[in-house]
């Protein structure tokens, strides 16, 4: 049992995922503030999630995550896709492949044109900074002295290098900073990771704020909505314990729950398009038909090779000694495979269809990946994932029922819009001609996905429909905008329109997607909301 010493609080955080558990330990510098921060999930104690290795098999740990599906896709021949989403302390930070990517200057400047003033490049870069704590020291793009460890992989395969190798060859830059002035190319990837372990948000923000006595942590505490009176957000409604607890806020209530829940629950909370609640028997307090609309994501698809070389990393007899030996070398020196994201390259590339930015982005992996992670893939191969990083595609969260334990009705409309398919397929051409190019060579290897028989746009496409998932990066459900806009849900201060004392503070408040991981700006948009929050309640 939990014990709750006060019931009272002036911060009530909703979800300590990448954004909540960053509030919670900047709001928490303050010592006249009291917060109460709200996880749903347990606490971060499996070893798979601190072992960076231990991300292939994250996914089949049921009690981590939300195990939410989504609705069958039309263009995806009615396939629903498995889409993780993080249910522990650090949310999605505990369960990601720990890659440090912020995105380009021109998303943030199109944020701020699209009606989220001052969230323009040049406002947000010193957050990006601020939360940073970069192995190679302070620089004119790099902050030091950040909650958040940031650091180039201390093993890398030599497949990856490979892959960064073929960049040269095929007339592609390699680039050593994808958070710096010039991305375009194949590299290496920097990670979320200190002394060879994940830095989740759970670890680097949350760790040193809960020796701070004005932070009450709550885990496996889900909320069942947030209580609005006359207009204004005064708490939240929650299962604790088997039990329903209500608790106060005396200043504001913070919904970081992300752009899957976030959503529901402010519908759930009677904030939302007032005919869908309407028919599930929420009664309506405010009206904002943007809530659970926008929604968008990065859908991938994996160019996959099998080949007899071992280097690859796979479940094979004769790789036992080798990960045995790896073992002690991570335990006693924080070194070795384990310390591997399995993601370690990668790049940003133009496909035909692309303007002045990269319009697809690649994850290199040294493995065969079969559903997630979910299912054991056995033999050796390497495989390119690519993603369509700018979707026009737009999807919806519905509410299924006015139960908050139920899941939500998860809708992406994947390749709806037929410009998201085309950059999908010339994106898999170019990922071939990566793997086609004489630094792999060595290898022997030979293609299993598209394979040779699919060369015409529309095999191509066939494949994709039939194979592609996504690859975790879901945004856009509580858009920030002008309040004028009839779809903005939060304003530039991510304050909910029409109600007092509640802002949204998550990937659900961008209006469009960056082009890359979406775990770094999340931390950025909490960063610069707890200032934001820290200048109002001087």
């Amino acid at each position: 049992m939990q014990k709750l010493s006060q019931t009272q609080f002036d911060f009530i955080i909703i979800g300590a995922g990448s954004a909540g558990a960053t509030l919670a330990a900047r709001l928490t510098e303050n010592n006249q503030f009291s917060v109460c921060l709200i996880e749903a999930g347990g606490k971060d104690t499996s070893p798979f999630i601190h072992i960076p290795f231990g991300l292939a098999f994250l996914s089949r740990m049921t009690n981590l995550g939300w195990e939410y599906d989504t609705e069958p896709q039309s263009q995806l021949n009615d396939r629903s896709l498995f889409w993780p989403r993080g249910k522990v302390l650090g949310g999605s930070s505990s369960l990601n492949a720990m890659c440090y990517i912020r995105g380009v200057p021109e998303d943030y400047d199109r944020w701020n044109d699209m009606g989220a003033k001052g969230w323009d490049w040049q406002t947000v870069l010193p957050y990006f900074k601020k939360s940073e704590k970069q192995q190679h020291g302070e620089s004119e793009m790099h902050g030091a002295d950040g909650y958040l460890s940031v650091s180039d992989l201390r093993h890398t395969n030599p497949l990856s290098s490979t892959f960064v190798d073929a960049a040269e060859q095929i007339g592609l830059s390699k680039v050593t900073d994808f958070n710096g002035p010039d991305r375009e190319g194949l590299g290496f990837y920097q990670v979320t990771q200190e002394n060879g372990q994940r830095c989740s948000t759970a670890k680097g923000y949350l760790t040193p704020a809960l020796t701070r006595s004005n932070l009450t942590l709550l885990t496996k505490a889900l909320v069942e909505k947030i209580q609005i009176i006359d207009g204004v957000a005064t708490g939240v409604k929650l299962q604790l314990d088997g039990q329903s607890i209500e608790l106060t806020a005396n200043k504001e209530v913070l919904l970081s729950a992300g752009a899957i829940n976030s959503p529901q629950i402010l519908m759930l909370s009677g904030v939302g398009p007032k005919e869908h609640l309407a028919e599930n028997g929420i009664k309506v307090k405010v009206d904002l038909p943007g809530v659970g609309q926008n929604l968008q994501d990065h859908l991938d698809i994996i160019v996959q090779h099998h080949c007899k070389n071992r280097d690859s990393y796979s479940i094979s007899l004769a790789l036992i000694p080798r990960y045995i030996k790896n073992t002690f070398n991570y335990l006693f020196n924080r070194q070795g495979i384990f310390t591997s994201n399995v993601a370690e390259a990668g790049g940003f590339d133009k496909t035909q269809y692309a303007a002045d930015i990269p319009d697809i982005q690649y994850h290199f992996l040294p493995a065969i990946l079969l559903d997630h992670g979910r299912t054991t893939a056995f033999g050796y191969g390497f495989g390119v994932h690519v993603c369509g990083l700018y979707p026009k595609s737009r999807g919806e969260i519905r509410l299924r029922s006015n139960k908050p334990n139920t899941p939500a009705v998860i809708d992406p409309h994947y390749l709806e819009h037929l410009d998201d398919q085309k950059v999908m397929i010339d994106g898999v051409r170019r990922a071939r001609k990566i793997l086609a190019a004489a630094s792999f060579d060595k290898y022997e290897s030979w293609e299993v996905g598209p394979g040779p028989d699919a060369q015409t746009d529309e095999e191509i496409l066939a494949f994709i429909r039939k194979n592609s998932e996504t690859i975790y990066h879901p945004i856009g459900t509580c858009k920030m905008g002008d309040i004028s806009d009839v779809m903005t849900v939060v304003d530039s201060q991510l304050k909910v329109k029409d109600i007092k004392g509640l802002r949204v503070v998550d990937a659900s408040v961008m209006p469009s997607l960056v082009g890359g991981n979406t775990n770094a700006p999340t931390i950025m948009i909490a960063e610069r909301c707890a200032d934001l929050i820290k200048q109002e309640h001087k």
